[in-house]
Formats: C-alpha cells, structure tokens, sequence
C-alpha cells in the first residue's frame, strides 16, 4: 500500500531527520509511529503527502511514486487529522466536514447522507451537532469532527499526528476505543504518529519504533513487549509485558496446567477440564453452556491485551470467555486465570518479582 524505498532526508544544515528507510505499510492496516522527540516519525508520516519531501529515495503508494500523483489528487485521497484539530470557527459542523467532498464535486445529497453517516459512526447526533460551531463543542466532540472531516471523501489512507495529545486522559482513552472500533468498519490505511507507548501498542496492528533517523524494529505489539531487538525497544517499551501480553499468551503461560487443552466435539469444541460449557462452532460462532442453550457472551480475540479482555469482563457476569482466531475457538480464558497471571509477574516497589 505504502512503501517507503531508502528514503533519506536531510535538511540544509546538515540536520539527518531520515537515514536511508524501508518501510512498508500494508493495506487496510493501522501503523503507529512512536520514538523519542527528534527521531523522524513526524517526517516519515508528512512525506506520505508530501508535505515533506525526500532528499533521497522514493515513497510509493500502490507501487506508484507520490512524484508521479497529481499533488492536490493525492492530497484529497489521504485523510489528514492533526493535533491542533484546526477546524474553521467560523463554520458549521457540516461545513468542516464538507470541505475535501465540495472540492471534488459530491452532489449536495450524497454529501448530506455521507454526513449523517459519518456522524452516526462516531456516536454524535447530526440533528443536533450539524449547524453547531466548533466553539460549542467539547474538546472531545471537536476531535471526533476533525477525525470525520478527514475521512468525508472516503480517502484510501489517514494520517493522524498526534490527534488525541491534547484531550484528557478520559476522552483520550474513548477516541482511542472510537478510532479502533471505526478503523474495523472501515477498513482504511491509519499511519498514526504518537509520543505515547500505551497508546501505540492500543491502537496499532503493528508498531514502528524509530530512533535518530532510523526504523529499529517494526512488530506487532505483543512482539515489541515479548521479542525487543534491543536494549534501545525493551528500555522503550519498559515494564509493561505482564499487562499487555495477549489472551493466547497467557494461555500457553498456563498450558502446563492443563487449563486451556482442547479436545474435538461432535459439534464444536470443549475445554478438556471443563462441564460447565460447550463451545459450539457455527456460522455465527456462538458459545454456549452446558444445557444446549446458547449464551449472548463475548468472544475475546487472539491477540487481544489483558487490558482489554479485563473490561470486557467487567460487563458480564460469565467466569470464563472463549478466545477465538480467525473465527475459530482455540481455548478460553477466565478473569481469576488473569489476576493469577498479573499477580505472578508483577514487579512490587523493590524491583523483586513475586512468585
């Protein structure tokens, strides 16, 4: 989708902001970007619409060269979402999503359905938030609009710089939960830079770590906690493996206790140990419990954080939930196998971990 080929830049001061980079971000992906101030993430994500361009090296989208794109073209078909979130005061709300689709010539209709459809997506009522201005709107509200402004013209790729740096800690983390769940409806190109290591291994599929111009490792998040390449990405990343391992991994962490093997069902599978559930495999891959009825119960995700998986358990009153990958159940996982786990691995106030 996007590939970075050597990409070098270098400003005329002699100042190396990007030293010879290869970096491919695949399609339908989110990638964060994260590193210490001065390391090249902002450079790398700004050369993608060529608000920055390479010294050296080529950046290409779908095997293309930006070079070769139409730059205002290229620019209408990539989403851009800044920290400052700069909409226009003066309009409306409906008018600063407007602007990308009224320069390429939507129909008033189709603009007003898209409208209304961006907004449902996002949880704000466009009969009441429409002819609203952006002062009348909380900090949260207004990152949501310049978050559907860059997606109005349905772009094939988003560039989100730093967008929720500026909001509290509690709208951060909901837009932080907004954007994944939007980013799995959509299933558009994220490129997201950020300062912030939780909010990277949240939102990303994959992480890239940079480092004074260069790509130290690029990972699924998992990966970067349990596999650093370094002493620079584990120091990066810090203390944070007991809380951020995924559902399958503390799985096979407990394997020799026999708690998660599974055996074959006439229909479906069933946890080796357990008779108080059967997981059924169907169409609609429902769980359900040991009387044949099916259970409305969510299904935790390989790959999903602790983290996670612990709210979702704090809205149901189930002992244990199946984890699933790619549509199929390969185990499940209870709350108190959680604290067991996050309680053996913790690190108390002297550095000493529990046993």
């Amino acid at each position: 989708m996007i590939t970075f080929k050597d990409v070098t830049k270098t400003y005329p001061d002699g100042t190396s902001a990007l030293k010879s980079i290869n970096l491919n971000v695949k399609d339908g992906e989110l990638l964060t970007l994260i590193g210490p101030s001065g390391c090249g993430k902002t450079t790398t994500m700004k050369m993608i619409n060529r608000l920055i361009e390479p010294t050296e090296g080529e950046v290409l989208i779908h095997n293309k060269n930006i070079q070769e794109y139409n730059i205002h073209e290229l620019r209408w078909n990539i989403g851009y979402v800044l920290q400052e979130i700069a909409l226009f005061p003066h309009m409306t709300i409906e008018e600063n999503i407007s602007i990308v689709p009224e320069m390429k010539k939507w129909k008033k209709k189709d603009l007003s359905v898209r409208i209304d459809e961006l907004m449902d997506m996002v949880g704000l009522d466009s009969v009441k938030h429409r002819k609203r201005k952006p002062s009348e709107l909380s900090g949260g509200q207004q990152q949501r609009v310049g978050v559907l402004r860059a997606l109005a013209a349905d772009p094939d790729i988003i560039l989100m710089d730093e967008p929720f740096s500026a909001l509290d800690p509690i709208s951060r983390e909901q837009l932080q939960k907004d954007i994944l769940s939007l980013h799995k409806e959509i299933k558009k190109t994220i490129v997201f830079v950020t300062h912030d290591i939780d909010e990277a291994l949240a939102m990303g599929d994959r992480v890239c770590i940079m480092r004074e111009g260069t790509i130290v490792q690029v990972d699924k998040p998992q990966n970067l906690i349990l596999n650093p390449v370094d002493k620079f990405v584990e120091d990066f990343i810090g203390e944070r493996k007991s809380a951020w391992e995924t559902a399958v991994d503390v799985m096979i962490d407990q394997s020799k206790q026999q708690l998660f093997t599974m055996k074959e069902y006439e229909d479906g599978l069933v946890p080796d140990n357990s008779t108080c559930v059967i997981i059924h495999v169907d169409s609609t891959l429902a769980f359900g419990l040991d009387n044949g009825e099916k259970a409305d119960m969510p299904i935790l995700e390989h790959g999903q954080t602790l983290r996670n998986a612990m709210d979702t358990f704090e809205n149901v009153d189930y002992p244990l939930l199946p984890v699933a990958r790619q549509g199929k159940v390969i185990g499940t996982l209870s709350y108190k196998d959680m604290v067991m786990h996050l309680k053996k691995n913790s690190k108390p106030a002297n550095g000493v971990v529990q046993k």
